[in-house]
C-alpha cells in the first residue's frame, strides 16, 4: 500500500511538470523547493510567471489592504446633498364647481411646501455645483448641504430640462472643495468607477463598479440619449451625484436607473462630463439657459432596411431627412439623403450621438462631418453656429380652460430642431407644460402643435393664447404629435 502511494504522489508530480513550460519544467528539476514559492510568487518574486494563466495571491499587507479609500478621502468632499423645496398651491375640491362657488364662500387653502432632495458636485472652487434639472424643478429655495455638515443657499444660474442639468452657486462666497470635470470620451468599457451620493437620504455613500456600456439611448431621460452606463449602485437620492474615475476626475453626473422595485438592478445612467462642461462653461459666462447649436437639419437613425437600400455595410449613423433653406447645413452643402457618420473624426453611430458630438463643441467652431453620399464619403466643414432668435420667447396660456399652464411659441427651424421635430413643421408648438396644471391633466406634451381650437387655426403664438384663455364650456380642438393628428371634444 506505501509502494502504491509513492507511485501516486510521483505521478502526480510529473504531470504537473508536463502542464508547465520548457523553461519551468527545467527549473523545477534544478530547483524543486522553490517551486511552490516561484508559482505563488512570479519568476521574479513579484509577477506572475509569463505564459501561465494562473493567478497569485497577495504576499505584502500593502498589497491585501488595496482600497478606494484615498480616491474617496480625495473626492467626497465636492459631492453635497441638494435640498430643494417650492410652495405648491393647494385646491380644495370643490373649486370650479359652480353650485359650491355660486351658494359657499370657499377659503382659500393655505399653500403646502414640497421638498426634494438629492446630490450635487462642486466643479469649481468658488462654488459652481452641479445637479440634475429635476432635483431643483420648480424650487423656490435650494440649499446645499456638504459633507462636513455645513448648509448653505444658493442660486441657480442655468437649468435646463431637455439635458437634465442644472447649475447652482453657492451664495455665500469662499473657496470649497472641488474636483475637476474629466474626459468622458477617454473612457473605455471595463473601467473601474465610483459613484458618490446620499441614496434615499441616509447620507453620502459610495459604491463602486465598471463602465458597462457607452453612448446607451434610453428613451425618456434627456432629450441627448448619449449616457455612460454603469453598474455602481445607483439608488434614489443619488442624481447628480458625481461618477469618478481612477484619476479622481468626474467623468459623469448619475442620473438615472433602470428598475422594476426601485432599487438599483445594477443598470445605471450617467451623463458624460463633456457635455456638463459645455453647459457649466455657458453658466459661468453669463448664460441662464444652454444654446445648442444651430445646424437647421432634421435626421432620423438608420435602421437594417436603409443600409441595405443605400449599401452600408451595417445600420450606424444619421440620416438627414430635412435640410432649411439658409441655415449652416445648407451653406455646408447637406442634402437630403445624406448619412452623417463621423464628426471631427469621431464615430456617429445615431442622431442622439450627432446632436451629443455638436453640442460639446463651442460656438463659432467649425466641424468636419463625414457623410455617405451615393456609396462615396463627402467630407463637409459645418459652422457652429448660434441659433436664430427668429421665434420669439414662450407665451404662457392662463386662464380656468384646459390649456391653462402650456407655455407656447411659433415654429422655426431652430426651435424645430431644439423640440427634435422636423425642421420645416409650421405652427404654433407647446414648449412647455406647468406640472400638475390644466393642460398637464389634459395630457399636453411638449413638442404638441395646435392646429385647431374651436374651430379655429391660431397663427401666432398671441393667438393661440386669446383662443384658449375664452370663456367656453365646449371645447373642441386638434393637436398634431409624431406625425398623427389628435381630435377631441370636451366639456371642461
Amino acid at each position: 500500500m506505501r509502494t502504491s502511494m509513492k507511485w501516486v504522489g510521483a505521478a502526480i508530480a510529473l504531470a504537473a511538470i508536463a502542464v508547465l513550460p520548457a523553461g519551468m519544467a527545467g527549473s523545477q528539476e534544478a530547483e524543486p523547493q522553490g517551486f511552490i514559492s516561484k508559482l505563488l510568487r512570479g519568476s521574479q518574486g513579484n509577477e506572475a510567471p509569463v505564459g501561465t494563466a494562473l493567478e497569485r495571491v497577495p504576499f505584502s499587507q500593502a498589497e491585501v489592504q488595496l482600497s478606494f479609500a484615498p480616491l474617496v478621502r480625495e473626492t467626497a468632499p465636492a459631492v453635497v446633498n441638494v435640498y430643494a423645496s417650492s410652495r405648491v398651491e393647494v385646491r380644495s375640491p370643490f373649486m370650479g364647481d359652480p353650485f359650491f362657488e355660486r351658494f359657499f364662500d370657499l377659503p382659500r387653502m393655505p399653500p403646502r411646501v414640497q421638498s426634494s432632495l438629492g446630490s450635487g458636485v462642486l466643479v469649481d472652487p468658488s462654488g459652481i455645483v452641479v445637479t440634475n434639472y429635476h432635483v431643483i424643478r420648480q424650487a423656490d429655495e435650494v440649499k446645499i448641504a456638504m459633507a462636513d455638515g455645513r448648509e448653505f443657499a444658493s442660486e441657480i444660474l442655468l437649468k435646463d430640462e431637455g439635458l437634465d442639468i442644472a447649475v447652482l452657486k453657492i451664495e455665500n462666497g469662499g473657496e470649497f472643495p472641488s474636483v475637476r470635470l474629466g474626459d468622458s470620451e477617454a473612457l473605455e468599457v471595463g473601467d473601474l468607477v465610483l459613484a458618490i451620493g446620499n441614496p434615499f437620504g441616509v447620507g453620502q455613500t459610495t459604491t463602486s463598479g465598471i463602465v458597462s456600456a457607452l453612448a446607451r439611448t434610453p428613451r425618456g431621460i434627456t432629450d441627448f440619449g448619449f449616457f455612460i452606463q454603469t453598474d455602481a449602485a445607483i439608488n434614489p437620492g443619488n442624481s447628480g451625484g458625481a461618477l469618478i474615475d481612477m484619476k479622481g476626475e468626474v467623468v459623469g453626473i448619475n442620473t438615472a436607473i433602470f428598475s422594476r422595485s426601485g432599487g438599483s438592478n445594477g443598470i445605471g445612467f450617467a451623463i458624460p462630463a463633456n457635455i456638463v462642461r459645455a453647459v457649466v462653461k455657458a453658466a459661468q459666462n453669463g448664460a441662464d439657459f444652454f444654446e445648442r447649436p444651430y445646424v437647421g437639419a432634421s435626421y432620423e437613425p438608420v435602421t437594417p432596411r436603409i443600409a441595405e437600400a443605400l449599401g452600408m455595410e451595417r445600420p450606424a449613423g444619421a440620416l438627414v431627412t430635412n435640410v432649411a433653406d439658409g441655415s449652416p447645413a445648407k451653406r455646408a452643402g447637406m442634402k437630403s439623403g445624406d448619412v452623417i457618420v463621423a464628426v471631427n473624426g469621431k464615430p456617429v453611430e445615431t442622431p442622439d450621438a450627432l446632436e451629443y458630438r455638436l453640442a460639446t463643441l463651442g460656438i463659432g467652431e467649425t466641424a468636419d462631418i463625414e457623410t455617405l453620399r451615393g456609396g462615396r464619403r463627402v467630407t463637409l466643414s459645418l459652422a457652429i453656429e448660434r441659433p436664430p432668435q427668429d421665434a420669439g420667447r414662450p407665451i404662457e396660456i392662463g386662464g380656468e380652460g384646459p390649456f391653462a399652464g402650456a407655455s407656447v411659441a411659433l415654429l422655426s427651424p431652430s426651435l424645430a430642431q431644439r423640440l427634435r421635430l422636423p425642421v420645416n413643421l409650421k405652427g404654433v408648438v407647446v414648449v412647455d407644460v406647468a406640472r400638475n396644471s390644466p393642460a398637464d391633466r389634459l395630457g399636453l406634451r411638449r413638442g404638441d402643435i395646435l392646429r385647431e381650437i374651436n374651430g379655429e387655426e391660431p397663427q401666432t403664438a398671441e393667438e393661440a393664447r386669446a383662443l384658449a384663455e375664452s370663456n367656453s364650456r365646449w371645447w373642441r380642438f386638434t393637436i398634431e404629435r409624431d406625425g398623427r393628428v389628435l381630435r377631441q371634444m370636451l366639456r371642461y
